[in-house]
């Protein structure tokens, strides 16, 4: 699918959600490190968790009325929210006052907002692209938030640390302009369905709204190879959501000063610090460059053979990780990460988008995403495990998890094509 026959919403959408996700991923990758060394580890991780516990509810209510109120509405909305929080965000670290309290709900209060965000966003997308360039319109949205991965962190690792207050002013007002975007630019999209939205707009009480989001949530939650799939996703997204959570800290606090290349009289030295940084841009580089190549590659290949393969790659990588402090190692280790997340990038979404009905397409998308609401919400605890368990331990436990999730890919999949069969057999008739 050419640049040329893309709707407006999927061209204005793509730029401006690529500046704004540049400067997310400025600030997103340290906070676990801010919140560790102010809070400590115990309390920073029971801090995220609950923030994600939040998140996780917010993002289904978000699918919820993407469906019946509109994709644009939910948007705009999610994108006030978001500004509003970056002016608490900043004003939280400025010259006059420094709260980490006020600096912690804000923050969490985005990643509210984000969920409110994402499932009108992604059935956006399945709106208006065909089916079979799906995955490739999601590949390419997929690699421009990963350009946003290679250059955040490197620019964070400067402005996130030295000039926090008028890195996040920036943050604020390019928010207040994508709001603007949004509002002046882009169409609606979502199905017309006169059933549920008329009912909606008729009931008076918010009551009746959660009757009737529980209600739609309950036939999908019907869906048996659905829930498998969101549990096998909760379980791998136990690896991958450390990359900014104990693979952090781990790098941080353990890895050594050393030397990455000596050209004649010219030393490159990095400190923990500087190679979680390098370790995030690899990641991010990666994805943005092979995403679109890797997904045109993994639609030859069976589905199930692409999760499974993802996720022992992922259970690989973590004790990798776990095992080294040598910066090579890890280098190498972050490849292996990276080539697990390009297996599934493109397909996933695809994949969600065949199983969902057309009417409840947003909230299939919402739903899906509990693999990495809910992922996240389990995953900061991996930072207090380190206290009680250890790096060793905790590492080879995500590792376990990864390859659970492995095993459940496959009976996802051996399920889904008996269904898709007897549902042929069924037409036939």
């Amino acid at each position: 699918m050419k640049w040329k026959d893309w709707d407006i919403n999927l061209k204005v959408r793509l730029i401006g959600e690529g500046i704004f996700n540049i400067l997310y991923w400025m600030y997103f990758p340290f906070m676990a490190i801010y919140f560790s060394a102010t809070f400590g580890q115990g309390t920073a991780g029971l801090l995220l968790v609950l923030s994600q516990v939040f998140g996780t509810v917010i993002g289904l209510f978000g699918g919820y009325c993407a469906d019946h109120f509109g994709r644009k509405k939910m948007m705009v909305f999610s994108a006030v929210g978001q500004a509003v929080c970056f002016a608490f965000f900043a004003a939280a670290n400025s010259p006059w006052i420094v709260s980490p309290l006020i600096t912690f709900i804000s923050f969490s209060l985005l990643g509210l907002f984000g969920q409110l965000y994402w499932p009108a966003s992604h059935a956006m997308i399945a709106d208006v692209v065909p089916e079979k360039y799906r995955a490739h319109v999601f590949a390419i949205f997929y690699t421009s938030i990963n350009v946003a991965v290679v250059i955040g962190p490197l620019l964070g690792g400067i402005f996130f640390f030295n000039d926090r207050f008028a890195f996040l002013s920036v943050c604020t007002a390019v928010s207040a302009a994508l709001v603007y975007v949004l509002k002046r630019w882009i169409h609606e999209t979502a199905p017309v369905s006169g059933g549920s939205t008329a009912q909606l707009q008729h009931s008076g009480h918010w009551t009746e709204y959660l009757k009737n989001q529980l209600g739609d949530y309950r036939v999908i939650f019907k869906d048996r190879v659905f829930l498998l799939y969101i549990l096998a996703g909760i379980l791998v997204a136990q690896t991958f959501m450390q990359l900014d959570l104990v693979i952090a800290v781990y790098t941080t606090g353990n890895v050594p000063k050393q030397t990455l290349i000596t050209i004649g009289d010219w030393v490159l030295s990095v400190d923990g610090k500087g190679l979680f940084s390098l370790m995030v841009s690899t990641n991010g580089l990666c994805v943005a460059l092979f995403t679109v190549i890797v997904t045109k590659w993994m639609t030859k290949f069976r589905e199930s053979s692409v999760f499974m393969g993802s996720s022992f790659c992922y259970g690989a990588a973590i004790i990798l990780i776990g095992s080294t402090v040598n910066a090579w190692l890890l280098l190498l280790a972050i490849v292996l990460f990276s080539w697990a997340e390009l297996m599934t990038v493109g397909v996933q979404d695809s994949f969600v988008a065949r199983l969902a009905p057309e009417e409840l397409r947003a909230q299939y998308f919402a739903a899906s995403a509990l693999r990495f609401s809910l992922g996240r919400t389990i995953a900061p605890l991996a930072i207090p495990m380190t206290v009680w368990l250890g790096y060793s331990w905790t590492f080879l436990i995500l590792a376990a998890l990864a390859f659970s999730g492995m095993g459940i890919y496959g009976l996802v999949f051996s399920l889904f094509h008996q269904k898709s069969d007897q549902n042929r057999i069924v037409v036939g008739k």
